[in-house]
């Protein structure tokens, strides 16, 4: 039997076209005319200051994109090259006066990009692979992570790297592959459905598992389980949930990203729960989104609210909630990181830096420009690897260097840190902020095994 998402895709309404946006869902007038250009957003742009150019800032591409709805441009190279190479950091909204939705404006013009010009060869063959072919698909995606975790384990990735094969890889992807974390199974293969809480139930939450990081940061997702049914919360695991879409949307594949929120809503809805938590700020800010992804889905737009309502950081969901702060001390000192969808997204900063400093024997270190982007960007260090690098760099030359930890909520950025501490030679690891939580939990129980 049909799911309301799958019969709903046969009839989604049309919109109307815009100027040069000859597609639907252009980017919206009340978006692109609060820009008023004055410029408060230049130096927040990682872009603009790499490349010092006018169309590459956030004021020159919104420019650009309603340019092209008042038919002075036309959806071409020189307009797709600036959209394409912004982060979509949201660094800009922070600075912004006049509260432009450049994040949005950016993915509504890419989807308009793809349809004017869409991939060709074998970028589109990778794109189609990937996101049309592998994310929205758990079970394709756990096959990914469980032959990578193959190659790790079999001794074949030391043959590899041994005989040399890798340099016949791109650096980034070279780079890549030795900071991969050590793949664990994931837990939709895992843990049950309903995962009781400790004690008392304080709360009801489903936990949005995410793709990237149940198929390679396995260990985050368990970390996440464990605190949050040590702290009484009952946590359930919806079967049908599927990856949150923020890549698809990202690359202009607005269609696609549409589909998984649809399934998504539906699978969540259909549980009777307080909060839907996620550990992953990519995630998170477009599980949130989905109002204004599905703003013209007569069907979807009132459940689309409904979700968003429920979305909660995990970061965010225990400071606000109440968790029990360990007694055990970790001895240790940190920095933290902030995931552009993260602070910028969704305006989550003290949350996870209080729950850091709440942990005995923990040091923080303050990171100057912290909540500069990184470069990870979903899969921009991929597509854009120079630029993406060229901001790392700067990203590293801030990390404080006494601190053993740099602490983030994302598993893109955890990957584009550990290549960092790599090409910079540190003797650091990037871990997920409740991971550090989960992990002064288990030393306290340790020592009260050891005084019993």
């Amino acid at each position: 039997m049909p799911t309301d998402s799958a019969e709903h895709e046969k009839r989604e309404p049309v919109c109307v076209s815009s100027g040069n946006y000859l597609w639907p869902d252009p980017p919206s007038e009340d978006k692109y005319s609060a820009c008023v250009h004055c410029g408060m957003c230049l130096e927040a742009c990682p872009t603009y200051d790499e490349l010092g150019q006018e169309h590459q800032s956030p004021r020159g591409r919104v420019y650009l994109i309603k340019a092209v709805a008042e038919g002075k441009m036309d959806v071409n190279e020189a307009f797709a090259d600036p959209i394409f190479t912004c982060l979509d950091c949201r660094a800009c909204e922070t600075a912004c006066p006049s509260g432009v939705q450049v994040g949005t404006l950016i993915e509504e013009a890419r989807g308009q990009v793809r349809q004017a010009m869409p991939l060709t060869g074998w970028k589109k063959a990778v794109n189609d692979l990937f996101l049309k072919k592998v994310f929205p698909y758990p079970a394709r995606l756990h096959t990914l992570g469980s032959l990578f975790a193959f190659y790790q384990k079999s001794g074949l990735q030391k043959l590899v790297r041994k005989t040399g094969l890798l340099h016949l890889l791109p650096s980034y992807l070279r780079d890549m592959e030795a900071v991969m974390p050590s793949v664990s199974k994931p837990i939709m293969k895992t843990h049950p459905r309903i995962i009781p809480a400790e004690g008392p139930v304080r709360k009801r939450v489903a936990f949005f598992t995410g793709c990237v990081m149940d198929a390679i940061f396995g260990e985050v997702n368990e970390a996440t389980i464990r605190v949050l049914t040590k702290n009484g919360y009952e946590v359930v695991i919806p079967e049908d949930q599927r990856c949150c879409g923020a890549l698809h949307v990202h690359a202009g594949e607005r269609e696609e990203g549409k589909k998984l929120a649809r399934r998504n809503i539906d699978a969540f809805l259909a549980f009777d729960i307080d909060r839907i938590v996620v550990n992953a700020a990519g995630c998170g800010c477009a599980l949130k989104e989905y109002p204004e992804l599905l703003h013209h889905d007569e069907r979807y737009r009132e459940k689309a609210e409904t979700f968003a309502g429920k979305v909660e950081d995990v970061a965010k969901f225990l400071y606000d909630n109440g968790y029990r702060k360990p007694r055990a001390k970790l001895n240790v000192s940190v920095t933290y990181h902030d995931a552009c969808h993260l602070a910028h997204g969704q305006g989550i900063r003290l949350e996870p830096r209080q729950i850091l400093k709440n942990i005995p024997g923990v040091t923080m270190v303050e990171f100057p420009d912290a909540d500069r982007c990184c470069g990870s960007a979903g899969i921009y260090n991929l597509t854009h690897p120079e630029m993406a690098g060229r901001i790392l760099d700067k990203k590293m030359e801030n990390v404080p260097r006494e601190v053993e930890l740099i602490s983030m909520g994302n598993p893109g950025c955890m990957l584009q840190v550990a290549i960092g501490i790599q090409k910079h030679g540190r003797n650091q690891k990037a871990v997920h902020t409740i991971q550090l939580l989960d992990w002064a939990y288990q030393e306290e129980q340790r020592q009260t095994a050891k005084e019993g």
